[in-house]
């Protein structure tokens, strides 16, 4: 962190002297991966080193509430799929698992967000295969 300035204007420190406004902490600021550092200090300093890490590793991975599960699969069932999902499923049905990471990744921008979305689509079509297979057994 920067050094506080002196109200000089030469000098390492030169500046206007002024004070911090503290800002209430934004709903991003929990997620992501140095909020989960600091937890896990947080909870090592609490917890003895030699306690279950399952209470642990549960503490560090952050799942969505209920309420949120329940409002996405909400939304997800009413507005279906976009184009480009479909696509995708249509890729993994035929076993074009590269073409469809290629395809996600166009449409998303960034690799890791492109096997997250492949793993997503190849998950419900997963489960559409399962209730698929119950009804026609009936």
């Amino acid at each position: 962190m920067a050094p506080p300035n002196t109200g000089l204007a030469v000098g390492l420190n030169k500046g206007h002297i002024v004070t911090k406004k503290e800002l209430a902490p934004r709903p991003s600021d929990r997620k992501g991966f140095w909020m989960c550092i600091s937890h896990a200090l947080l909870a090592w300093i609490i917890v003895e080193v030699k306690s279950d890490l399952a209470c642990l590793i549960a503490f560090l991975i952050q799942k969505t509430s209920k309420r949120i599960h329940f409002v996405r699969s909400l939304i997800r069932e009413v507005a279906g799929f976009a184009p480009y999902e479909k696509r995708i499923t249509e890729l993994l049905k035929v076993g074009k698992d590269k073409r469809a990471l290629k395809v996600a990744k166009r449409k998303l921008g960034t690799h890791k967000r492109a096997k997250k979305k492949r793993e997503e689509m190849s998950s419900v079509l997963r489960k559409m295969r399962a209730t698929g297979g119950a009804e026609k057994k009936k």
